[in-house]
């Protein structure tokens, strides 16, 4: 147990250039304090003591800003930067080197029994406020971008970003031409946009048909 500790104290050291003393880390590092709580939920989780699972998890959420529900398995060394309004649904799966930033989702999208929450494999990065819902899997090694809304299964060595997400980076080839969080797609101004384009072309034809009548006017 003591040698997990120290492997993830030092996992922030390697994260975090923030980080300054062993002192520090262990008093005031949230995302430390919410990964320990939970491996105390998930034992007694295990153990079938879902009260005190649940009661544990509740009290880490109120203290730290991180909800892990017990049920969730977690790997070594996961990195929570930050972590307010980080949710962690009862069936995902995390493997090891794992980062995650605040505001993250890894959710379900229904009222589905069994495994319905994403299972995120090793050195996976996951950017402020991504949201990965359902039964999916993020492959070893992607990247998930800022505020990304994940619906379907990234493959490894993959970056993806958007909403819904789409995978930009694959195995190091770029499949679009940009990968800049200040251009990812925002379906609201695309729509509003389309609309601006639809009301110039009726204006345009308002005016054709205008013409018309008028020319037919002068003739009478």
């Amino acid at each position: 147990m003591f040698r997990r500790m120290k492997e993830d104290i030092k996992c922030i050291f390697d994260q975090d250039p923030a980080a300054r003393s062993t002192f520090e880390v262990v008093l005031t590092y949230s995302g430390l304090h919410a990964v320990w709580a939970h491996r105390v939920a998930h034992a007694l989780f295990k153990k079938n003591l879902l009260f005190l699972a649940r009661s544990v998890s509740q009290i880490s959420r109120f203290f730290t800003g991180i909800e892990i529900h017990p049920g969730a398995k977690i790997g070594r060394r996961l990195f929570i930067d930050h972590g307010m309004g980080i949710v962690i649904g009862e069936t995902c799966e995390i493997g090891d080197d794992v980062t995650i930033y605040q505001g993250v989702t890894l959710g379900g999208t229904g009222k589905e029994k069994g495994k319905r929450h994403p299972t995120i494999h090793d050195n996976v990065l996951i950017a402020t406020g991504a949201k990965v819902l359902g039964s999916i899997t993020i492959g070893e090694g992607s990247k998930v971008g800022a505020g990304s809304v994940v619906l379907k299964d990234v493959p490894p060595s993959s970056t993806v970003v958007g909403i819904p997400g789409k995978v930009v980076i694959s195995n190091g080839v770029k499949v679009q031409d940009k990968l800049d969080h200040q251009d990812l797609p925002d379906p609201i101004t695309e729509r509003c946009e389309t609309m601006e384009e639809e009301m110039k072309r009726l204006e345009a034809r308002i005016k054709q048909l205008e013409q018309i009548t008028n020319k037919k006017g002068d003739a009478v």
